[in-house]
C-alpha cells in the first residue's frame, strides 16, 4: 500500500494551485506565498504553507512534500521539505485575526501592484469584485517585519467578518487576500487583476475628460450596490462511503463474495 503524507489531498491541491497562479502571472519570481488552515480529527489547527523561495528557486513548481505543515499553536514546522518563509508571521497574524479565515494569499500580481506601489486604494469598478467592497491600501511597513504583520492583524480585526473574504494592498509590497477557501482566494486574485487594469484605464479616461469619475454597474463607483452577494462560505463536501455488496442467495455455497476470505478449513 502506498503511504500518504499528512494532509496529502490538501497539500496536493495547494501545490497545484500555486503552480497555476504563478503560470498565470498572479505573482512573480520576486516572491509571494500561500497558506491554508486545516484541522486534524481532534480539531487541532495546522497551517499548510509554501516554503521560502517558492518563486525564486522553484518557479512555484512544488512537490506536495514541499508544502510545509506548521503547528498553528506552537508555530513549529512538523513536516515538509524546505524552510519556513520569513513571511509566516503575517500569515499567522492574519489567521489569529478571525477564526473564519482559512486561506491567506500574498501575491506580487502585476496589475494590482501598480495601485499598491502608488500607495492608492484601488477603485472597485467591476461587478465581479463588488463583493470585496473597498480595496484599501495599508500603511507602508517593511516586508517580513512584525510591523507589517501587526498592521495586517489590526486592519483585519477592524473589519470583522469581512475579513473572511477581503483584499488589502500592501504599500510598495503587494497584495494580501484572506478567504474561507483556497479556490475562493484564487478567484479573488484573478478578478482583482482585471479590476486593477480596468480601473487604471478609467483613470486615463478621467484625465482625458472622457469620464467624470470611476464608473461601476451603471453609476458612480462609490454609490452602494445593493445586489452585492454575501460572503461565499464553502460547505462541507459530500464524501463517498463504502457500502458492502448484497449477498447473492442464488450463488453456489462454495462461491466467495468479493472481499471475503475463505475459512482456514477450505484452504488447500
Amino acid at each position: 500500500m502506498k503511504m500518504e503524507m499528512m494532509f496529502q489531498a490538501e497539500r496536493d491541491d495547494l501545490a497545484h494551485t500555486v503552480r497555476v497562479m504563478f503560470d498565470r502571472k498572479d505573482t512573480n519570481v520576486a516572491g509571494g506565498n500561500m497558506s491554508v488552515k486545516v484541522f486534524d480529527e481532534q480539531e487541532h489547527p495546522y497551517i499548510l504553507m509554501t516554503p521560502t523561495f517558492m518563486s525564486e528557486t522553484y518557479y512555484s513548481e512544488l512537490h506536495p512534500a514541499q508544502i510545509l505543515v506548521i503547528d498553528a499553536e506552537t508555530g513549529q514546522k512538523i513536516d515538509g521539505v524546505g524552510d519556513v518563509t520569513r513571511e509566516v508571521n503575517m500569515h499567522e497574524k492574519a489567521y489569529n485575526a478571525h477564526p473564519g479565515i482559512r486561506c491567506v494569499y500574498h501575491s506580487h500580481a502585476e496589475e494590482s501592484m501598480f495601485w499598491a506601489t502608488a500607495g492608492l486604494d484601488m477603485p472597485n469598478v467591476t461587478e465581479a469584485t463588488r463583493e470585496l467592497g473597498r480595496i484599501r491600501v495599508l500603511p507602508f511597513a517593511p516586508a517580513t517585519s512584525m510591523e507589517l504583520a501587526n498592521t495586517v492583524y489590526t486592519a483585519l480585526k477592524e473589519i470583522g467578518d469581512k475579513a473572511m473574504e477581503n483584499v488589502f494592498l500592501l504599500d510598495s509590497h503587494g497584495i494580501l487576500i484572506t478567504s474561507t477557501d483556497l479556490h475562493i482566494a484564487a478567484r479573488i486574485m484573478e478578478t482583482l487583476e482585471w479590476n486593477a487594469r480596468i480601473a487604471y484605464q478609467q483613470a486615463i479616461f478621467i484625465k482625458l475628460g472622457l469620464l467624470d469619475d470611476y464608473h461601476s454597474c451603471g453609476q458612480n463607483y462609490q454609490k452602494p450596490y445593493k445586489e452585492v452577494p454575501p460572503i461565499a462560505v464553502p460547505g462541507i463536501p459530500i464524501k463517498a462511503k463504502q457500502v458492502p455488496l448484497p449477498k447473492n442467495p442464488q450463488r453456489p455455497a462454495n462461491e466467495m463474495q468479493p472481499g471475503e476470505v475463505a475459512p482456514a478449513s477450505t484452504v488447500k
